[in-house]
């Protein structure tokens, strides 16, 4: 049978897939290796010019943005030396002058220049409005929040105290906008006991504790004279009475005993004799006066603490029971309200269960 013959071209045509096909596993299997390899010079050079690039835009925004603060200082201060060169050093405008400095000094995180001058923005607000005046609690906010920036926690306390102050001389008793001062009042204080933050010690710390559950008490009964509030807003009185009576709990169930005052004298006289010979020969009986620890004043340390830890103990019960009252009595609660109580009630249990378990320790008593 005759058969053509076969071409070299034709051979090298069908070869082609076959060829292909290798050239194309090679690559698959060379890739990954490829692109794991370091970029070549010419490759980084280019990449540490990119880097290179968005630096200098970089520096060149902030640049500009300097320029543009300093810019902005300079009119600010510009405004308020023309306020003061027309209207007085005491011009009403100051006030609002001040405030937006200030802020410029804020944004650029210098706290401290900023205090400055809010400081005197509040100087401006008294001349003109008195000592008492709305006008000066959005100042004293600014204020205490430069100085928490700062960490000068003291003067954010004293801050806090005169805004609440102002706050009780502005606004009556049943004024929504005295509770809400309040509640800023005990929630600050609160943060103050937790992170004890005035490094205070335990005398201080305990009568500060007191102190602030004695505020929530009195705020409490307030809330009470006037049954128009909703229960919400007794509830947020009582969980910051709970836990600041808990704060007290704490302090006093993680403190040693000997740091209690005793219930009896620490000290007592006894009389100690002993026989001696006088001038004369003769045995005769001395005895002298000294003073020496009351051997039941360690034990009536010990019933100190054991009291201040039940009467703190009661009063977070007392909250608790109160809590349970709103529970189920009262008809203002949504679900979620109520769930949230619920939840409340039973962590304020819970730790206080531990904080007792917590207390008997032999090493604390």
């Amino acid at each position: 049978m005759y058969r053509p013959p076969i071409s070299r071209a034709s051979t090298a045509w069908r070869a082609l897939p076959c060829l292909a096909l290798a050239i194309l596993g090679a690559v698959l299997v060379t890739s990954p290796a490829l692109a794991q390899q370091p970029p070549n010079d010419s490759e980084q050079g280019l990449i540490e010019l990119d880097s290179s690039v968005e630096n200098d835009q970089l520096d060149s925004q902030q640049r500009a943005r300097e320029e543009e603060i300093a810019q902005e200082l300079s009119l600010r201060r510009r405004a308020i030396d023309e306020l003061q060169g027309s209207q007085g050093i005491y011009a009403p405008e100051l006030q609002e002058a001040y405030g937006d400095l200030a802020s410029l000094f804020e944004e650029m995180d210098d706290f401290e220049s900023a205090i400055a001058v809010y400081s005197d923005a509040l100087q401006i607000s008294r001349i003109n409005t008195g000592l008492y005046s709305d006008q000066q609690l959005p100042i004293i906010q600014s204020l205490i929040e430069s100085n928490s920036q700062l960490r000068n926690w003291e003067a954010a306390d004293d801050l806090q105290e005169l805004r609440y102050h102002i706050s009780t001389r502005l606004y009556d008793l049943a004024d929504l906008a005295y509770l809400e001062a309040a509640e800023n009042y005990g929630a600050w204080k609160l943060r103050l006991l937790r992170q004890n933050l005035l490094d205070l010690s335990y005398r201080s710390y305990s009568g500060s504790a007191e102190e602030l559950s004695e505020f929530y008490e009195r705020l409490l009964l307030n809330l009470e004279v006037h049954p128009n509030f909703r229960a919400a807003k007794k509830i947020d009185v009582l969980q910051g009475k709970s836990e600041a009576d808990l704060i007290l709990v704490r302090a006093i169930a993680t403190t040693p005993y000997t740091s209690f005052e005793g219930t009896v004298s620490r000290y007592i006289n006894q009389q100690r004799c002993r026989n001696v010979r006088s001038a004369s020969g003769q045995v005769v009986r001395e005895c002298v006066s000294v003073q020496v620890e009351n051997p039941r004043y360690r034990q009536s340390q010990r019933d100190a603490k054991r009291f201040a830890l039940n009467r703190r103990t009661r009063a977070v019960q007392d909250s608790i029971d109160m809590l349970k009252q709103i529970y189920e009595q009262s008809d203002e609660l949504g679900s979620r309200e109520r769930e949230q109580l619920e939840a409340q009630i039973a962590e304020l249990e819970t730790e206080t269960f531990q904080l007792l378990r917590q207390s008997r320790s032999r090493r604390l008593f």
